[in-house]
């Protein structure tokens, strides 16, 4: 339950994001719909031998959802993931600079796609609706010194495909063809029209925590 700046107070069910992400939870207060809890899931996010970009998003998104959700059975849920892809080649979550510059190497001077998925679950339910947003992404051709600088700045540790595209790395984009949120971490529209449903409202501009 939140309530607005004008003293009004919204009813319904207990919206929890299950996502550590810090951006995740800016975007839903963006656009009014401002998480009671998050509570990150703690699942296994390796791909399945064979497995498709497109699947893999959706996939980790309706595990996320569905494992906070069996725990918080009078909760809507809300999962989500990411999933950077060269052709059918998945791009990790960078962990260290060697990752990071192999992602590099294979950004350069081409495009590739960013899967965004999202899943809303509960209350009691299982998953009501799912969406998979697809973005596509093109990157600038990257000088040694630009490599060297980026690498350095540490921007890219623990983001999938070694970047954010809110960050720095934004000054590599060429151009995006899909939605630009859905690259920060959730496709707004989306993500609104599944909560609205999902909570029985609309979006409340108002609404603060």
């Amino acid at each position: 339950m939140a309530s607005s700046k004008t003293g009004a107070v919204v009813t319904g069910p207990r919206f929890i994001l299950a996502s550590a992400s810090p951006r995740r939870r800016q975007l839903l207060e963006q656009i009014g719909f401002p998480p009671d809890e998050i509570l990150p899931a703690d699942i296994d996010e390796t791909e399945a031998p064979g497995e498709l970009p497109r699947v893999l998003a959706g996939r980790l998104a309706a595990e996320k959802a569905a494992v906070i959700a069996g725990a918080h059975p009078g909760a809507v849920v809300l999962g989500s993931d990411t999933v950077v892809a060269v052709g059918r080649r998945i791009l990790p979550k960078t962990e260290t600079r060697e990752e990071a510059a192999a992602c590099l190497d294979l950004l350069s001077g081409r495009a590739h796609r960013v899967f965004t998925g999202i899943a809303v679950a509960g209350p009691g339910e299982g998953v009501l609706r799912q969406r998979i947003v697809e973005t596509r992404v093109k990157v600038k051709q990257l000088s040694a010194q630009e490599r060297a600088a980026y690498l350095d700045c540490g921007e890219w540790a623990g983001k999938a495909g070694g970047y954010g595209i809110q960050g720095g790395f934004s000054a590599f984009i060429i151009q995006i063809v899909g939605s630009y949120s859905a690259v920060v971490g959730l496709p707004l529209y989306e993500t609104a029209n599944l909560l609205s449903a999902a909570l029985g409202r609309s979006v409340n501009f108002g609404s603060s925590k």
